[in-house]
């Protein structure tokens, strides 16, 4: 993926990891359209912003998307960069299903479902652009699981594979497959993970992504250092090592 030049469309960009990398894209001369729920934060981000463009999305509503879509492509029809960065976390107790099976399936049709229907509504598109990426956003927990989050682990995992999956369908076109995978960053994913110790600060983050992308247009994974010991334990024989630590580390977080 170019760092600039581009037409980016980012669903779930209102707050934390998305608005930020909307913001930082932007900078670097692309246009930039921000997807989110709530109408008053998409006013207030085209009035601080200008230049930045807005639309009503929940991810969550496969009428909103197909409605989203229609508009994102009747006013930007040179779309070239889809990044599906909507997503939930829910702390769960699965020793009883009335208190976590809600929550699995909010989780389940918001992180996985939202990004299988947001690709199914722009990837024809992108496949007439001579050069188009679809960016997806996993995590360090689709590698190495967090005891607090069963469902938010599992959908990160399949979104991993997914990546992999349609990186090698769709490689006889023009559209290329990046994988984002974040480490635990300060962002309100979950209640006090703002302000953790454990968690990577946004803009730290959000600059390292950057430099990835500039240094790395072909990479296929944009890995920042801090998720590395997550992403390769089982790679380096220490798996159980990494998954003892994480869950002693950071009962909470990401």
């Amino acid at each position: 993926m170019n760092i600039s030049g581009n037409t980016v469309f980012i669903p779930g960009s209102t707050s934390g990891i998305g608005l930020a990398l909307a913001l930082a894209l932007h900078a670097k001369g692309n246009t930039v359209i921000v997807g989110g729920r709530r109408a008053d934060l998409l006013a207030r981000i085209a009035a601080e912003h200008p230049g930045i463009d807005t639309v009503e999305i929940d991810t969550a509503d496969p009428a909103s998307i197909d409605a989203a879509a229609k508009q994102v492509l009747a006013r930007h029809p040179d779309l070239d960069v889809l990044i599906t960065m909507a997503g939930i976390m829910r702390v769960e107790d699965w020793h009883r299903p009335e208190t976590f099976l809600a929550s699995a399936e909010a989780t389940v049709t918001t992180n996985l479902l939202g990004p299988i229907r947001l690709i199914a509504a722009f990837v024809e598109h992108l496949r007439t652009r001579p050069d188009a990426t679809i960016v997806t956003v996993s995590s360090g927990l689709a590698f190495t699981p967090l005891k607090a989050t069963p469902s938010y682990n599992a959908s990160k995992a399949a979104i991993h594979m997914l990546s992999e999956s349609l990186r090698l369908q769709l490689a006889d076109t023009t559209v290329k497959v990046v994988e984002l995978e974040p480490p635990a960053v300060r962002t309100a994913l979950l209640p006090g993970q703002e302000t953790s110790e454990f968690a990577m600060p946004l803009d730290e983050f959000v600059a390292e992504v950057m430099t990835l992308l500039e240094a790395q247009p072909d990479a296929r994974e944009i890995q920042v250092e801090r998720v590395k010991f997550l992403r390769y334990g089982e790679a380096r024989g220490d798996y159980d090592q990494v998954v003892a630590t994480l869950n002693a580390a950071d009962p909470h977080g990401r």
